[in-house]
């Protein structure tokens, strides 16, 4: 659970407009840094204990935009928790890949989603990113 919470922290530490009374609507935001790319985060739905958000970076593509990573995550708000519920796409990357298939079980899988989570979120405080904390752009 101390990696759920630690996720939690994080994420609030990027992105303040998770506050669940900001949140009416699905809205998305991007985050810009001069040491890496656009972070994209959309929130897809929102109940007073949760929110179903994706994070992701958008690359140009011969056939569009492609987003990836695209992790799909659910804030507990209650519990002050964040849980990567998956990939929407399947990574690109080839770190990503090799971590899906050496996960030998559901609760493998799970932790290591949750460990890289953790790792992503470390970066991008590192890069300087941080959501507004004015209300986002509806989606």
């Amino acid at each position: 659970m101390a990696l759920y919470e630690g996720n939690f922290i994080k994420l609030a530490g990027l992105a303040p407009l998770m506050l669940p009374d900001r949140l009416a609507a699905p809205c998305t935001a991007v985050s810009t840094s001069v040491h890496d790319l656009d972070l994209h985060l959309s929130v897809d739905a929102g109940t007073r204990y949760t929110l179903d958000l994706r994070l992701s970076y958008r690359f140009d593509d011969p056939g569009g935009c492609v987003a990836d990573p695209d992790l799909r995550l659910r804030v507990y708000l209650d519990a002050r928790m964040v849980e990567v519920l998956g990939w929407i796409n399947a990574p690109r990357h080839e770190t990503l890949r090799q971590l899906m298939k050496h996960s030998s079980g559901e609760l493998d899988r799970r932790w290591s989603k949750n460990i890289m989570l953790g790792k992503w979120l470390d970066y991008l405080y590192e890069m300087g990113h941080r959501f507004r904390s004015s209300p986002p752009v509806a989606a």
